[in-house]
């Protein structure tokens, strides 16, 4: 990766969260100039502060995203917003939807508002397949921010911020991922509980998840939205893979149950991360699909120039239409990444 954060100053949101806390890790190494990071969980940013207490250079405040105000001051001089605070949690979002609409929508909204206002270079916010075809409140409401995104750009009026999304799918073990539960499942002598055999998932792992992110920032032109290209599992795989490393590792010798417990509302049987009407907007890159925005910008034309590497998409990029790992190679990848 091109250090293009060097020298630049970058406020994080969300930081606690996993993905926050990876993009802190690695944009720190970057040799920047100053981080901010700022999240609402006072308990989890006091121990993150700990952690980089020595670095002179890296500042917390605790701010809640829903309050522009306080925003201000904060984005002041600021280079680069990575906006990764979100209420993620899909069964949680269903119970309170106004919770998901004042922090993943509003507090998006905010966030554009006072990066326009305090002239920041570029913005870039993190989405999630579930924005894809949407069947559930959380996935509405990342569309939403999807779209707040791509409207900013098309309607500014001078060069900058830069406007842009990235969207991915499930990132392994993170805060929520399956791989926690089945782990604590099988050591407890199962079953290891699946919603149905037939299930798929794009994967990634968090190393890699604020890699692409961090990319996506300098390719983008304004308004896009990037798709990470990322492997394929079945979750039937994972737990068989996930059984047998971990029989193997914990000297295991009762047999592990698989239980079928049906699927949750709202969950589908694979994931899409480009859906049938943005494939005639979106050309692949070389680690993206970037889908473009399907409204010209109104003050600007905009060149969607990727460097000469982009090419036409003729199909939806969905998790069962595409080759998936096999369990001996996705017991490889769980053991190369570290990931048990």
């Amino acid at each position: 990766m091109n250090n293009n954060f060097a020298n630049k100053r970058v406020l994080i949101t969300g930081v606690c969260g996993t993905v926050g806390a990876e993009l802190l890790k690695q944009v720190a190494a970057q040799g920047v100039k100053e981080i901010i990071g700022i999240d609402n969980n006072e308990s989890a940013l006091f121990f993150v502060a700990e952690a980089y207490k020595n670095d002179d250079h890296i500042h917390f405040y605790t701010c809640d995203i829903r309050q522009k105000d306080r925003l201000v001051p904060l984005f002041k001089e600021m280079d680069i917003v990575l906006h990764s605070a979100a209420l993620k949690h899909v069964i949680l979002n269903e119970r309170a939807p106004a919770e998901a609409i004042y922090t993943n929508i509003l507090g998006t909204q905010n966030i554009i508002d006072v990066a326009l206002e305090c002239g920041v270079e570029r913005v870039l916010f993190t989405s999630s397949d579930k924005a894809v075809n949407p069947t559930n409140v959380m996935g509405t409401s990342k569309l939403m921010g999807e779209r707040l995104m791509t409207a900013a750009n098309a309607s500014k009026r001078s060069n900058f911020p830069i406007f842009a999304s990235t969207r991915f799918g499930n990132v392994l073990g993170s805060n929520g991922s399956v791989i926690p539960l089945f782990e604590r499942q099988i050591l407890a002598g199962g079953p290891v509980t699946l919603t149905d055999e037939q299930m798929s998932r794009f994967v990634m792992t968090l190393e890699d998840a604020a890699r692409l992110v961090m990319e996506s920032v300098f390719l983008a032109k304004g308004g896009e939205v990037f798709v990470t290209k990322m492997p394929i599992i079945m979750i039937k795989d994972l737990a068989i893979a996930m059984i047998d490393i971990l029989k193997e590792k914990h000297n295991i010798q009762k047999d592990i149950e698989i239980k079928i417990i049906g699927a949750k509302p709202g969950e589908k049987m694979y994931e899409e991360l480009i859906s049938e009407e943005e494939i005639r907007r979106t050309v692949e890159i070389e680690n993206y699909f970037a889908v473009l925005p399907a409204f010209k910008a109104v003050y600007a034309k905009i060149n969607y120039d990727f460097g000469g590497v982009d090419k036409p998409v003729d199909k939806i990029y969905r998790s069962d239409l595409e080759p998936q790992m096999s369990v001996e190679e996705l017991k490889a990848y769980l053991l190369d990444n570290e990931l048990l």
